[in-house]
């Protein structure tokens, strides 16, 4: 369309009136809102953990002589009762590890029925890496291995670290072979007897959980592949009345 040169006011107006035409009226259209911005939910952090747990080095408190732990679980709650003098060094790692909360969100990845319930690798890649050579002594055998009482887990002697397992029947024969009970479950063993089990053992005797893949790749691999698997929400430490912090050890000289 050819416009012509208008003057003035009116012919302002009318040039207008010839544009929208032209367009169509396409400036009486309605405009598009312009988009919202979308605000993406933050992702989810994981679990924060206590940073002590990186350096099991410093982590050497001696226990109480008597303590309990209560463990509260997604099955649960139970207790268990540590005796020192059963098994000093395993009763002192215990406490050390449950005062920075080592065991919080840990899964029972070993529940084999009529033998034990075994849990004890860290829900973070990262602090079952800094405890796997962190080995203690061996304690001797001054408690046999009966229905409820805690052991460590070994590989061979002294290889003692962080894993744990519950007597679900007399495991005595474990006695002769080194395994030294240093605590008892006296509240809630019902509720360890039901954690779930329907995996059965890891390999190579079973198709549990594989333990090198817990402590590589966490709870993740867990969450993914075994969601049935009950779970330690807390283990705190409860000392028990009337207990008294076992004394220090009194320094050597170095010559």
């Amino acid at each position: 369309m050819r416009m012509k040169v208008v003057k003035g006011l009116a012919g302002a107006l009318a040039l207008l009136a010839l544009v929208a035409m032209a367009t169509n009226g396409a400036l009486a259209q309605t405009k598009t809102p312009p988009k919202k911005a979308v605000t993406k939910a933050p992702a989810t952090p994981a679990p924060a953990f206590d940073r002590a747990l990186l350096q099991p080095a410093t982590l050497k408190e001696k226990a109480p002589e008597v303590y309990e732990v209560k463990f509260t679980t997604t099955k649960g709650d139970f207790t268990v009762k540590v005796t020192r003098a059963w098994s000093p060094l395993g009763a002192d790692r215990f406490y050390n590890l449950v005062k920075h909360h080592f065991y919080d969100d840990a899964s029972f990845f070993r529940v084999v029925p009529g033998f034990v319930v075994q849990f004890g690798i860290n829900a973070h890649p990262e602090v079952s890496r800094a405890w796997r050579n962190a080995n203690i002594k061996d304690d001797p055998v001054k408690q046999s291995n009966k229905r409820g009482f805690v052991t460590y887990a070994m590989g061979g002697p002294n290889t003692r670290t962080t894993q744990v397992f519950i007597s679900l029947r007399d495991n005595s024969r474990l006695d002769a072979m080194g395994f030294s009970p240093f605590g008892e479950v006296t509240e809630g063993m019902g509720i360890v007897e039901r954690l779930y089990e329907g995996y059965g053992d890891g390999p190579p005797s079973g198709s549990g959980p594989d333990q090198a893949l817990i402590e590589s790749q966490g709870k993740a691999y867990l969450d993914k592949g075994f969601p049935k698997l009950d779970s330690i929400k807390t283990a705190n430490l409860v000392v028990a009345a009337g207990a008294k912090p076992a004394a220090p050890a009194t320094p050597s000289k170095k010559n």
